[in-house]
């Protein structure tokens, strides 16, 4: 017998339900990656009787790579732009946190493509990079990309064709961009008042890598989940005390896959009259005794952290949680400013300074720039992320800026809606019938913009994976030369049968063409 078969016989004796589990979920995903995984279709200038569309996909990451693989997968052609270098571009944030990294919500959650094949339900850094790399070697992708190419400019000529950086003979026309830059771009690091005063050392919490704090007070900056990925690695590397200073205070969520599902299943995507029970219930049983931290304002305007460790930290006494303003630096630590639940930032409080030797910059990164787009898709009252399903500015449906728009949400960031959003761009670039008029997309952010209009944030500020959903079905049902493409929009199915029907409404299209003609 093998060393894995006994590793595996030893691991379903210790946790037969776990083990189990585990089994079943892999042959569910081969189940998905038989039905739903696109195979790329033989090279060739024709596919399925049309001439091979070509776009432009710009960001090597996760959605990048993801999108690119579903337009080879479907029989486009692709051109893949990546700023970085390879080994910090391809894959993404992935490529740029440390190697202790793992996904906060379940793997199921995070199928970023149907090829997609996880071996755990809370893989790693280095095995979500491992996935995405797969991905783009799968659907041969590399001859299709070039890495160290900054994109500066995303322009339209007079027939509609792209061009990118204004550079035709070197990259040639695109009937279709993906912009798939995401939100996470270089490490977020501000100077602290004063920070030229600490003695000890200050890092971002993506470069923890190698940094040694066993035995030491630590300081985490920040209440995202960049401060809790950097709590947890303090705790492992052994901290003798631990202080997370926060301006406010966020929603933290169990990291449970069924809690999660349900609280994207709110599809208004904004606060309601129901709103009150899962915060009641959060706060009853999974908060319970840390009601000082627990948030008051709506769970349904920000994006919450998905934990279940963080409070039982605090419990043990490993860490502490502390709202306030950082005041100053001080040789020793920070002069902070606390304040208590319910008293704004820059309110009163008590000040004092918090000991510490290593601070941690735990304050996220910056959001990467979409300025190469035309300036008109910037223009008020539709500028991101109020454009149309989100990604489509109003006058440019050949023009998807595919997970990149986004500002809070329950949900994820990797999973189904990839494709989905990839796919209704391929459709609009192949029927004519079906891609939206500038009107009429303006139209749908207005109407959604109506529907939310009691929301406290922006309509287009939080959503849920619900409305999502809904968004997609709707938009399909509202045209009806857009309903032949349901299965291949939303599912990635059927292809063949709606283009050629688009050949046969062409072919009519131009016969009457003619005859008028004459």
């Amino acid at each position: 017998m093998s060393g894995s078969s006994q590793f595996s016989l030893s691991a379903f004796v210790r946790q037969p339900l776990l083990q189990t589990f585990t089994f079943l979920y892999v042959i569910f995903q081969n189940i998905l990656i038989w039905i739903f995984a696109p195979s790329p279709p033989p090279s060739g200038p024709i596919v399925n009787d049309f001439p091979r569309k070509r776009v432009a996909v710009i960001g090597t990451g996760l959605t990048g790579v993801s999108s690119a693989a579903h337009c080879v997968g479907h029989g486009f052609d692709v051109q893949m732009f990546e700023a970085r270098p390879k080994n910090k571009g391809l894959g993404g944030i992935w490529s740029r946190v440390n190697s202790t990294s793992s996904l906060q919500i379940h793997s199921i959650m995070y199928r970023f493509h149907p090829s997609v094949n996880y071996d755990t339900a809370y893989p790693t850094q280095q095995e979500i990079r491992d996935q995405i790399v797969d991905v783009w070697k799968r659907y041969k992708l590399e001859d299709r990309t070039v890495f160290e190419t900054p994109i500066n400019s995303v322009k339209q000529n007079k027939t509609g064709k792209w061009i990118i950086n204004n550079d035709e003979d070197k990259w040639g026309l695109f009937d279709g961009v993906i912009a798939s830059v995401g939100v996470c771009g270089d490490p977020k690091q501000p100077s602290l008042p004063d920070q030229g005063n600490f003695k000890g050392n200050v890092y971002h919490s993506s470069e923890l890598d190698g940094k040694r704090v066993k035995g030491k007070k630590v300081l985490i900056i920040g209440g995202g989940a960049s401060a809790i990925e950097a709590l947890e690695f303090a705790v492992k590397s052994g901290a003798a005390e631990i202080d997370v200073l926060s301006r406010s205070d966020k929603w933290i969520i169990p990291r449970n896959v069924w809690v999660q599902s349900l609280l994207a299943m709110n599809i208004f995507g904004q606060e309601t009259f129901l709103s009150w029970i899962p915060e009641r219930l959060l706060h009853k049983f999974f908060y319970r005794d840390l009601q000082d931290i627990a948030p008051s304002g709506g769970l349904f305007t920000q994006t919450p952290m998905a934990n279940s460790e963080l409070f039982d930290q605090i419990r043990e006494g490993k860490a502490r949680w502390l709202r306030g303003d950082i005041l100053s630096v001080k040789e020793d630590g920070i002069l902070f400013n606390s304040r208590s639940k319910g008293v704004p930032t820059g309110g009163p409080g008590r000040e004092s300074v918090v000991q510490g030797e290593v601070i941690i910059m735990a304050t996220g990164f910056k959001r990467p720039s979409l300025s190469f787009m035309p300036e008109d898709a910037f223009e008020d009252p539709y500028g991101p992320p109020s454009w149309y399903l989100q990604v489509f500015p109003p006058n440019y449906p050949s023009l998807c800026a595919n997970n990149s728009t986004y500002v809070n949400a329950i949900g994820t960031v990797g999973n189904m809606h990839i494709g989905i959003y990839t796919r209704f761009l391929l459709m609009f670039l192949v029927d004519p019938l079906s891609r939206p008029t500038e009107g009429r997309m303006k139209t749908w952010i207005d109407f959604t913009r109506f529907m939310k209009r009691l929301s406290p944030v922006g309509a287009f500020d939080f959503f849920t994976y619900a409305e999502l959903v809904y968004w997609f079905v709707f938009v399909i049902l509202v045209n009806p030369f857009r309903w032949k493409w349901a299965p291949f929009v939303l599912f990635g199915i059927g292809r063949s049968l709606p283009a050629q029907v688009v050949k046969q409404e062409e072919a009519f299209r131009n016969e009457l063409r003619k005859q008028h003609a004459n």
